[in-house]
């Protein structure tokens, strides 16, 4: 199958397939300025929890890379920088904290910037192989070849290797698990009807693009057998920050009786999180609500709501797929 990749680092630069451009046009930024890095997470060019991760932190290895003088000072104010573009995804600070560690321990040695690119990779690749555990997890939820709706976009767009959600999609379809795939598009950016029918037409899974409004009626056609999406962020009783959207997709769910399973690396579960109310959630620009593409589609006076995530209660969630295993209610992350 071709999959592919949201980002690579290559020749001391990070290369990132602008998600913003497809699935007209595959363009990539490659860069190894870390503001340059911080514009993209916040365009959205690069996106996905662990996606946004894996960037910030070469990003944030990347600002002392040829600078001499003023070492900390040029690293603190790219730490600052980059931990301030988006608030919800934890993998983002797991990613700066884990650059700045090492910082702090090696920061007087003169490999200090191949030590801070070292750990980047390692972030990078520990990510690949959770990518993969994922999916093996995932295959559990499957009792007969099923027709999956899914939400947002959760492939290898989404992460530093094949992907959560989706990844236990492809997996499954190889297996001779899934039958079809219904996707949301993902209002009002449009994730799943650009990037996730994107990734399933390279793979060559069969699928259709449903709006977001029409999963309630897929359901109660009898056409879904179970909903898979993925997360930003999980509190440790397995409240969940996932894509504006969700908590609609848990609630009908709920009401018809279809299982609904969130899949993300352990790393997206915070610690400091007791439920979903310490949650921040982004709230993005109204012209993502009133322009699509650019174009205007509605009077800019118009006031908008545009919050880029929800709380799905863990109540509403029937398992939990991480590398590790597949959690099931009552959830209590503490010793994960």
């Amino acid at each position: 199958m071709n999959i592919p990749r949201a980002l690579e680092f290559k020749d001391d630069k990070l290369i990132i397939l602008n998600q913003t451009k497809l699935p007209l046009i595959e363009e990539y930024i490659i860069t190894d300025d870390y503001e340059r890095i911080a514009l993209a997470i916040e365009r959205l060019e690069v996106r996905g929890a662990p996606a946004i991760g894996i960037a910030a932190a070469y990003a944030l290895a990347l600002s002392i890379k040829n600078i001499d003088d003023n070492i900390e000072e040029t690293f603190i104010k790219a730490y600052n920088r980059l931990y301030s573009t988006r608030p919800t995804a934890v993998n983002l600070f797991y990613g700066l904290n884990e650059i700045k560690k090492v910082f702090e321990n090696h920061k007087s040695e003169k490999n200090l910037y191949s030590l801070l690119i070292k750990r980047g990779e390692e972030i990078h690749n520990d990510d690949i192989k959770m990518c993969d555990d994922i999916a093996k997890n995932g295959l559990k939820v499957f009792k007969k070849k099923s027709r999956v709706l899914t939400h947002c976009n959760t492939g290898a767009l989404a992460t530093g290797g094949n992907g959560t959600a989706l990844n236990v999609i492809r997996l499954a379809y190889e297996k001779g698990l899934v039958e079809f795939v219904h996707v949301d598009e993902t209002r009002p950016l449009l994730q799943g009807s650009r990037l996730t029918a994107w990734e399933l037409n390279k793979m060559g899974i069969p699928f259709s693009i449903n709006t977001d409004s029409t999963a309630a009626f897929l359901m109660k056609e009898g056409k879904v057998d179970l909903v898979i999406v993925g997360a930003d962020r999980i509190a440790l009783n397995g409240d969940t920050a996932n894509k504006i959207g969700t908590y609609n997709l848990a609630v009908l769910c709920h009401y018809h009786n279809i299982p609904f399973y969130i899949a993300a690396p352990s790393s997206t579960i915070d610690k400091n999180c007791v439920n979903g109310s310490y949650i921040k959630i982004e709230m993005r620009n109204k012209n993502e609500i009133t322009h699509i593409n650019n174009y205007q589609i509605t009077l800019q006076e118009f006031d908008a709501y545009c919050p880029a995530f929800d709380i799905t209660p863990a109540e509403l969630i029937t398992g939990i797929i991480t590398e590790k295993e597949l959690y099931l209610p009552p959830y209590n992350f503490n010793n994960v």
